[in-house]
């Protein structure tokens, strides 16, 4: 029983993921808006669903579906700054998306030094 309830889990996490990976595809094919605007959209979007309560009612629902793509991102910053709000007053509004999502960005600034360290680009012909 366990197994088919697993199985469930994965196939809701696949959907809800997926569902956001297409209507970023949407915005390119559909828009002549440029990636790094469609990011934006996609963490702005993230944190004003997370304000009105609804992101994370996703994020219950689907898990990893809904904080691996960049929305999640966006849900990250939003309860990081509320959480640090409560603690902390009006500095953690300063600092409590950053603290939240600290370990991801050192990640990102760490592999992406490494990589750039260990990778060569060749020149395009």
């Amino acid at each position: 029983m366990r197994g088919i309830t697993m199985f469930a889990e994965f196939v809701k996490t696949f959907v809800v993921g997926g569902l956001i990976c297409v209507v970023g595809q949407l915005l390119i094919d559909l828009t002549k808006l440029t990636p790094a605007r469609i990011v934006v959209l996609f963490v702005t979007a993230g944190v004003i669903l997370t304000g009105v309560g609804v992101y994370p009612k996703l994020v219950e629902y689907a898990g990893c579906g809904a904080t691996v793509p960049i929305v999640g991102f966006g849900y990250l910053l939003a309860t990081g700054t509320k959480q640090a709000i409560a603690e902390m007053g009006l500095m953690g509004a300063m600092t409590g998306g950053v603290t939240a999502a600290a370990g991801g960005i050192t990640a990102a600034v760490f592999f992406g030094y490494l990589f750039a360290l260990l990778c060569r680009p060749a020149e395009k012909k």
